[in-house]
């Protein structure tokens, strides 16, 4: 069960940060500050972390959703990258396999393309070998007419044939709350909706902890730490202007946009990772009843919270779909939904968007403040791994403590104790049959569920029996379980927590989120007790979401 993760520990875990000093304070829950929390504490060390939004609120829930190896990094030479995520990709699979599933994807050529088919059957086999890929996930090079048998709306025309290997497709939010979850088990103080106001000082002028501000509440409370970690994501450079130090390196951001489309509409079965004319690549994936379509690559100089999909955003995509699949002839009235991401890439003078690295690199202050940027979601845990080396001697040798060395090469991740990668689809199918004995759940919704929750499912269930028993919610018996559990023990605040990161409605079933939501609201403002200000401030930020999602934002 996990400790002190509902919605109501607020103020016992706000206490508890200020009753002791911690060797690692982290500022940012995304994916980065979420994996250095468990890597720490998996080596014994005390955590604390703060999140001014919700975990993975930023770029953490807007990405691709891939822990993908890099192929397309071997078209800039980072061959050390290609090897590095190719392996790690396979850590991250295995200690969570219930968020993480393997995708074969095809790449097509065309005549005229940007990748022939002898320097694609090349890259692949230099991929899989870099990247240490299972023998039965190899690439193949599949024929033309093979190429159309798997996905018949690729573009025929002057179609050559296609590469064909595995990617790793996931739920980037719920990635990042399983990590979470898992280093509060293992005793992290974990908080969102809590700012870092400023930096506290020693007498040398050393960072040894944060102010920090409950957004909440208005409360204001000092968090004391051996060591502070930025790990903000696309603010690590705000973070960093309240510290008295800088150094001369900075972020570049990009955004990018992904949109989503009915399989009544677009019914292909097979992902596809395909060149446009100006020589960008774009996936197109399937997920469930849904195909979702990106992403683009542009400078971004506006907000960072919540950042928006323009019309020029959305008519690339779709152009760039009606380019690969002429067929289906999508318009913006087939898109049901859509999101933008910010990635903060470390900028290097006079680079394309597109052609920055994805690495990461941290800087070290003379304040000693301690900034993790850059960097991808597949590459989270070893950036960890990474730092807390480099962290880990000299902070044991300050605090008298002894740490362990890295844990979580075999570290299964919160839900992910299912009995490995291997037993996956087994404990999915024998979950659904008890959700449909149980409380009369469809097989697929069983499914889908056992899926989003992995081992974690029994303590759903825990709260459908809640609803079975005396329910007087008119919610279904499966979204009541689950806004329960992700309120007691997701820490969901807000209805767009859970709507938008903890179950993916607001992107990939709009239909059944607008369906459900205001009792989702109504369900919530029973346990919280909202008042009239707050509650409208809730709806009015879920609407928000709601029309960012379904049309460009110049439109509204």
């Amino acid at each position: 069960m996990v400790q002190l993760f509902s919605a109501f520990d607020r103020e016992t875990i706000q206490t508890k940060m200020t009753e002791e000093t911690f060797d690692l304070v982290i500022v940012g829950g995304g994916i980065t500050g979420a994996g250095i929390a468990l890597d720490a504490v998996s080596r014994g060390m005390s955590v604390a972390l703060i999140e001014m939004q919700d975990f993975a609120a930023g770029t953490s829930s807007r990405s691709t959703k891939l822990v993908h190896g890099g192929l397309r990094y071997l078209q800039q030479f980072q061959v050390k990258e290609v090897a590095e995520l190719g392996k790690e990709r396979a850590i991250v699979y295995e200690n969570g396999p219930h968020v993480t599933t393997p995708e074969w994807m095809m790449l097509p050529f065309h005549k005229g393309g940007n990748m022939g088919k002898l320097s694609a059957s090349f890259g692949i086999r230099l991929y899989d070998y870099l990247a240490g890929v299972k023998k039965e996930e190899r690439r193949k090079i599949l024929s033309a007419k093979e190429t159309l048998a798997k996905n018949p709306f690729v573009k025929k025309e002057g179609l050559k044939g296609s590469g064909y290997y595995v990617e790793y497709r996931t739920d980037d939010a719920r990635l990042t709350i399983e990590v979470m979850k898992k280093a509060v088990e293992l005793g992290a103080k974990v908080i969102n909706y809590t700012k870092a106001e400023n930096f506290l000082y020693d007498d040398k002028k050393h960072v040894v902890g944060v102010v920090a501000r409950d957004l909440i509440t208005g409360k204001v409370f000092d968090i004391s730490g051996r060591r502070v970690i930025n790990a903000a994501g696309p603010w690590v450079d705000r973070v960093r202007k309240m510290d008295y130090t800088t150094n001369n390196k900075h972020l570049r951001l990009t955004k990018g946009i992904h949109l989503v489309i009915d399989k009544t509409k677009f019914p292909m079965e097979q992902a596809v990772y395909f060149d446009t004319p100006d020589g960008r690549m774009v996936f197109a994936i399937p997920r469930d009843k849904k195909v979702y379509v990106g992403t683009t690559d542009t400078v971004y100089d506006e907000m960072v919270i919540n950042p928006k999909a323009n019309e020029e955003d959305h008519k690339y995509v779709i152009k760039a779909i009606n380019y690969m699949f002429p067929d289906v002839n999508i318009s913006e009235n087939d898109i049901e939904s859509s999101w933008a991401g910010v990635r903060p890439l470390i900028y290097e003078e006079g680079k394309d968007p597109s052609e920055i690295s994805r690495k990461d690199e941290v800087w070290f202050s003379e304040s000693g403040l301690i900034t993790m940027a850059g960097g991808k979601l597949t590459g989270y845990r070893k950036m960890a791994e990474k730092l807390l080396d480099e962290v880990s001697k000299p902070l044991a040798k300050e605090s008298g403590k002894k740490f362990k060395p890295v844990q979580t090469h075999h570290l299964a991740i919160s839900g992910g104790d299912v009995g490995g990668s291997d037993n996956i689809d087994a404990f999915i199918e024998k979950k659904a049959k008890e959700g449909n004995n149980r409380f009369g759940w469809s097989l697929e919704e069983g499914r889908e569920l056992a899926k989003r929750y992995g081992s974690n499912i029994d303590h759903v269930f825990t709260y459908a029996q809640e609803h079975k028993e005396n329910g007087t919610s008119p919610l279904p018996n499966s979204l009541f379980a689950q806004l329960h559990y992700a309120i007691y023990q997701e820490a969901v605040i807000h209805p767009v927590d859970f709507l938008l990161r903890r179950t993916g409605y607001l992107l990939f079933d709009m239909p059944y989120l607008l369906e459900w939501k205001d009792e989702v609201i109504a369900d919530m403002d029973h346990l919280f007790q909202w008042d009239a200000q707050t509650k409208e401030q809730l709806v009015s930020e879920l609407q928000t979401q709601i029309d960012d999602a379904r049309e460009p934002a110049d439109w509204h």
